[in-house]
């Protein structure tokens, strides 16, 4: 059986080579260890990185599917961010592929 660090380099592999970017896999581990809801602000002091950095792969993450957002309200409004599930995140990619393998093989058959 595999550790928990070897299914996470493993599923980094994978999003590697599917284009993700380093500062993408750091900040998804970053979450996928922390188990909690995170502030953009937490994962830049966490990862010492700009704030702007991490607004932008935090929003190509969520857009991914990679992360989860939740409205806050604590005087302020805002989104705390947590990681998919690695299980969560193969079906993902695994649906994605498949969708467009049928598409391609859709457009070579007509």
């Amino acid at each position: 059986m595999s550790t928990k660090d070897e299914v996470y380099e493993k599923l980094e592999g994978l999003l590697k080579s599917l284009g993700f970017k380093k500062t993408e896999l750091r900040v998804y581990r970053l979450l996928l260890e922390r188990k909690r809801p995170m502030r953009i602000t937490e994962i830049q002091q966490e990862l010492g990185i700009s704030e702007r950095s991490v607004r932008e792969h935090v929003l190509n993450l969520y857009r991914k599917g990679v992360l989860k957002r939740t409205l806050i309200e604590q005087g302020w409004l805002g989104y705390v961010y947590t990681a998919t599930s690695p299980r969560e995140l193969i079906e993902r990619i695994k649906e994605s592929i498949i969708t467009k393998i049928n598409e391609i093989e859709k457009e070579i058959s007509d």
